[in-house]
């Protein structure tokens, strides 16, 4: 069982993690322009939308958290994987790199938030 402190410290990971990728995503749909722009801009949307659910969900809604964490866990699985497919082999890029390692770290976050 994790203390208070550490499951703050980790629920503020995880903020700032998300935020980063959203932040990352939402740059590149501005300069990306056209459908490839739009998409990252929808994926900066979507991290921000589960990241509120996540954590800023009315008290009804308490008992989805559950299902709120994985589905935001699901959402950056899906998109860590999709940088390769839509990538390959030109993988090496400074910016994609530094976000699937937020990304990676996120994922373990949420993984380990939920156990």
């Amino acid at each position: 069982m994790q203390s208070s402190t550490s499951r703050s410290s980790l629920q503020l990971a995880i903020i700032i993690l998300t935020v980063a990728t959203a932040l990352i995503h939402l740059i590149l749909g501005i300069t990306s322009g056209g459908t490839m722009g739009v998409a990252f801009i929808l994926n900066a949307v979507g991290y921000l939308v589960l990241l509120g659910a996540l954590y800023w969900t009315p008290a009804m809604l308490q008992d989805q958290r559950p299902l709120i964490r994985w589905l935001l866990l699901l959402f950056t699985a899906v998109t860590f994987i999709l940088y390769f497919v839509f990538n390959w082999p030109d993988i090496w890029g400074p910016m994609g790199l530094i976000d699937k390692a937020i990304e990676l770290i996120l994922i373990i976050l949420l993984w380990m938030e939920q156990v």
